[in-house]
């Protein structure tokens, strides 16, 4: 069996897409872990199939690179609002603007803009939600803020926000030199993470700057990732690090996105850059 699939990422987190409005994927779960992998597959923190959707132009299913299915992903909206604009334009209701349906069940709306004649997309990630219950994050607190968590006989205050997907943010005087891998892969797994959790080590700059490095449950460490960068912002303001309404500039290793938390939504803006496109045979497989 012969798949089209298109390679895309948001600041270094790449996917392989799959456009599942032409073509049916079987199995996903194990393609995803199949070809993702860096050394004997395309390589890919994971895939996303772009379907059709009832209450939105589309809907995406992203399957982490062991296979897990994720809830949501701010780089792979991006990515698929590109080929959406790119690809499918005379489906959408809009030119400029494009609805996402995800397996979280929120509705991502995405803009397509020019800055300095570069491409770009402006994101409504929605409703950013800390309440624990809500996260989930087992805890005795209504919001998980600032929360003491003992790791390998160490203590870190932990805040957890969920954009669609459970997230623990740390802030962290240095990033260099942390054992990203080994704390990441605790907490991910931790008793009080139901459904696991996204951990986001977070260094403050200054008042409009902070320096993110990411392990996405199921993924591992990445090069960037757009609901962390929102998760991360929204922790600044419930740690009185920074104010609402301001835009955040988020540093990642793969690149930059820029997070806005206004009322109770949160907004970002970032890139979405076309790699490559091929066919995969799945004969083997």
């Amino acid at each position: 069996m012969n798949l089209k699939f298109i390679k895309m990422h948001g600041c270094g987190n790449d996917y392989i897409f799959f456009d599942c409005f032409s073509q049916k994927i079987n199995n996903p779960e194990k393609l995803a872990v199949k070809i993702s992998d860096r050394h004997f597959g395309i390589g890919s923190d994971g895939i996303i199939l772009i379907s059709s959707s009832k209450i939105s132009d589309a809907k995406m299913t992203i399957y982490n690179n062991d296979g897990s299915l994720g809830g949501t992903c701010g780089n792979g909206a991006r990515c698929t609002a590109k080929f959406l604009f790119d690809r499918r334009e005379k489906f959408l209701k809009s030119k400029n603007c494009v609805t996402i349906e995800t397996s979280s069940e929120r509705i991502i709306k995405i803009k397509k803009k020019k800055i300095n004649f570069i491409e770009t997309f402006e994101v409504d990630m929605g409703e950013a939600l800390f309440k624990s219950i809500k996260v989930p994050v087992l805890t005795n607190l209504e919001n998980t803020i600032c929360y003491p968590l003992k790791i390998k006989n160490k203590l870190f205050n932990i805040t957890c926000v969920s954009m669609g997907n459970p997230h623990c943010v740390i802030f962290c005087d240095k990033l260099s030199g942390l054992n990203i891998k080994t704390i990441g892969k605790e907490i991910e797994k931790h008793k009080i993470f139901p459904e696991r959790a996204n951990v986001d080590f977070v260094k403050i700059l200054d008042k409009e700057t902070i320096k993110l490095r990411v392990w996405e449950r199921g993924s591992g460490e990445t090069l960037a990732c757009g609901t962390a960068a929102c998760a991360s912002v929204v922790a600044c303001v419930l740690n009185a690090f920074h104010q609402k309404n301001k835009k955040i500039k988020v540093i990642f290793p793969g690149g930059e996105l820029y997070v806005t938390y206004k009322e109770k939504k949160v907004y970002m803006q970032g890139p979405a850059t076309f790699v490559f496109e091929g066919i995969l045979n799945t004969d083997n497989f």
